[in-house]
């Protein structure tokens, strides 16, 4: 009697699944899913061998214990035992030099994509005589004489624009189909197929919507509305005309969000792309631009996925399409989507095969990291160039990108947008002014029934605010996410009643919150900075004019990037053609400020991906450590007690212990502040370790509904920490 390998143990209904069905499902998966980028067969033979290991007598008699036993990351019950490295062995083997792509996705299925060099968990070492052999046991060979394991023959090379340049992003996509395909077989065994996954509407469906939305505009009746409704034509018009790079210029207020979201439908439409990824710059903007676009398409069709994300809006279908992307429209960050694609963990790798024959729209494209620019400009190449992908670059003030060619301006210069879109003065300090006081601000901010300022860091936000007024109101990172929204949501009805307000911010408000100010003032900073805080001032045209003050705050930018952002602006300031509002400006400002920088991270993605491409070596978990568009690794979290509900979460936290879903909903709750600064809380006894390694402030009035973690309040000797 034949014995029956199995893959993974009974299911609620009893039923077990053979090694054989998990594999060939995986193989055929993984396959449908490579078709998009031309790579079926390897993506086929990477499902066929992964699971190879499970056919070793220790994993097949640790399968039938009982139910009690510890269960791995899939959620079954197996033993702990290596069942990755005998399908990488017998790929190596078998394809030799080719074997190694192959390789690298299978032995990383459930760890992660490994390094080719390092210690007993790279692949040099894994495929050596002292590695992974030994799971490649008899008891596997017979398995693979005796099934189907028919591999696909032969295997072409794949057809990247830049071979070498290319592979490392072709082999992630290639890992994505399998760790993706993996999970959705598994899960369909394990949950009987009952998973709410999928059936969105379609991009067609969904178009229909978005354009029977639009009619509502269609007569507009105020100047910048007309301006906004030749904007969105613009947008409509130039959709259909090819794939790739687009830019999107257009001054603060001009419509942008809508515009852009035309532009995508129309190129998707038309070049038959599979979805849109939006992407922003900022948690604190991204729930405004999820309600529009959640309004007009329903709430099932749209996905927010970043870290702030409000697990009560979530459905069991939304959470499912985090996972993997295969929503039609999702909403995300810069952290998120290009962190995404420098992975190697599956749980990040898993939607990037979902990104291929999107149109991705960059909000704000002006704040990607200047020091990371060379692999963020070179892996959105490799999107358009490779995988069917439109990238439009919206903003008000366009980058200068020096390793990309032939972006499309979609809106051209005779529209003479910056002229009819001129709805502020800039007042900016004389030439060799002195700093002013804040207290001096404060009493120039006093005059006004309505104004905003926006300062550089979080303590001088804090101290210009203690000047204020009872009833103004205070923005920054020292408040968490929820109650960022709150606040958000009050300036918003301040204004709408047209009530006395004054908002003291940091920069967080300054890009893609829809706000309007008849004044704005803005501590001096670089350009793009001034441009965009000006974008909240008479946004909507209601005055003739607005008016912008830019002053020279008593405290110096903070070393680095910022400070060299405002001796770039200062530099080009006093030129007598000097135009802040201008395309050609900001690209100037761009091009000026990346000769300034050490480094725009060429050289370690160069040897740590490109280098050794050739020969199959790729060092996959090192440079995803590296790679960090925000860089949190000087920084620690704190668990903030704002509101009841929060207060509540932390108690579940301590008494019940962690939970996926519950760090979810506390993450709304957290600040993030140096590392050092933590350590020196901490001593002082402001903080209470809830769980290893977790924090939280203690019960005492350390967070405060005014201003946030009250760090820099007299009573706590903080004054010295400028962040």
């Amino acid at each position: 009697m034949k014995k029956e390998i199995y893959a993974h143990s009974a299911n609620s209904n009893g039923e077990w699944q053979l090694l054989a069905d998990h594999l060939a499902n995986v193989a055929t998966q993984s396959s449908k899913f490579a078709e998009e980028f031309d790579s079926s067969d390897w993506a086929y033979n990477i499902g066929l061998l992964h699971d190879l290991g499970k056919a070793s007598d220790d994993f097949q008699k640790y399968l039938k214990k009982s139910s009690n036993e510890d269960s791995d990351e899939d959620g079954v019950h197996v033993k702990k035992t290596n069942h990755s490295g005998a399908g990488a062995i017998f790929a190596k083997e078998k394809y030799n030099d080719v074997g190694k792509i192959l390789a690298y996705c299978i032995a990383g299925h459930h760890a992660g994509l490994s390094d080719w060099y390092g210690g007993p968990s790279s692949i040099n070492y894994r495929l050596s005589e002292k590695g992974d052999k030994k799971y490649f046991d008899e008891q596997v060979k017979k398995y693979v004489k005796s099934s189907l394991i028919d591999l696909k023959n032969p295997l072409k090379p794949p057809a990247l624009k830049k071979l070498e340049h290319d592979l490392h992003l072709w082999l992630r996509m290639l890992y994505s189909c399998l760790v993706d395909a993996d999970f959705i077989d598994t899960e369909n065994h394990i949950n009987c197929g009952q998973k709410d996954r999928g059936n969105f509407d379609s991009i067609s469906e969904l178009s229909s919507k978005f354009f029977q939305h639009m009619k509502k505009y269609d007569n507009p009746q105020t100047d910048l509305n007309k301006i906004r409704i030749e904007i969105l034509r613009a947008c409509e018009q130039k959709a259909t005309d090819k794939e790739g790079f687009f830019e999107l210029t257009v001054p603060t207020g001009g419509g942008k969000t809508l515009s852009s979201v035309a532009f995508a439908f129309g190129n998707a439409l038309e070049f038959g792309k599979k979805r849109i990824i939006y992407v922003i710059p900022y948690t604190s903007i991204i729930e405004q631009t999820s309600e529009i676009l959640r309004d007009i398409f329903g709430d099932d069709n749209v996905i927010e996925h970043h870290s702030n994300i409000d697990p009560d809006k979530e459905t069991e279908k939304s959470r499912l399409a985090c996972e993997n992307w295969d929503a039609p429209v999702i909403v995300t960050t810069n952290v998120q989507f290009f962190e995404s694609l420098y992975a190697n963990r599956k749980s990040e790798c898993r939607k990037l095969h979902n990104m291929i024959n999107s149109v991705i729209i960059l909000d704000e494209a002006q704040i990607l990291p200047t020091e990371l620019l060379y692999p963020v400009e070179d892996i959105m190449r490799q999107l358009v160039d490779n995988y069917k992908c439109s990238i439009v670059f919206s903003t008000a003030t366009q980058p200068y990108f020096k390793n990309i060619k032939y972006v499309e301006k979609i809106i051209p210069p005779s529209m003479n947008l910056y002229n009819k879109l001129k709805r502020v003065t800039y007042n900016f300090p004389q030439k060799d002014s002195k700093s002013e006081s804040w207290e001096d601000v404060a009493k120039r901010l006093k005059q006004y029934k309505q104004v905003l300022c926006v300062v550089n860091t979080r303590k001088d936000c804090f101290n210009l605010y203690k000047l204020m007024p009872k009833g103004s109101i205070h923005l920054s990172a020292l408040m968490c996410a929820e109650h960022r929204s709150k606040k958000i949501a009050l300036i918003k009805e301040k204004l709408k009643n047209n009530e006395e307000i004054i908002v003291i911010s940091t920069q967080l408000i300054e890009a893609g919150v829809d706000i309007d100010f008849p004044v704005v003032f803005r501590a001096f900073t670089g350009l793009p900075s001034i441009v965009q805080t000006a974008g909240r001032c008479n946004r909507e045209g209601n005055l003739e004019i607005g008016e912008v003050f830019v002053f020279n705050p008593p405290t110096a930018l903070p070393v680095g990037l910022m400070r060299k952002s405002g001796d770039t602006t200062k530099e080009m300031m006093y030129d007598d053609n000097f135009n802040i509002g201008s395309a050609e400006t900001s690209k100037k400002f761009f091009e000026l400020l990346i000769s300034k920088v050490n480094s725009v991270g060429d050289v370690e993605l160069k040897e740590q991906l490109i280098n050794g491409a050739e020969h199959g070596h790729f060092q996959f978990a090192s440079y995803a450590k590296k790679f960090n568009i925000i860089d949190d690794k000087c920084n620690k979290t704190i668990i903030v007690s704002y509101d009841d509900k929060s207060k509540n979460l932390l108690k579940t936290l301590k008494y019940a212990g962690i939970s996926k879903n519950l760090m979810r909903s506390l993450q709304r709750y957290t600040v993030n502040i140096p590392s050092r600064m933590f350590d020196e809380i901490r001593a002082k006894g402001l903080l209470e370790e809830i769980q290893d390694g977790i924090f939280a402030q203690d019960t005492t009035s350390f967070y405060k509904d005014d201003v946030g973690l009250a760090i820099y309040d007299e009573n706590y000797g903080l004054d010295e920490w400028n962040i």
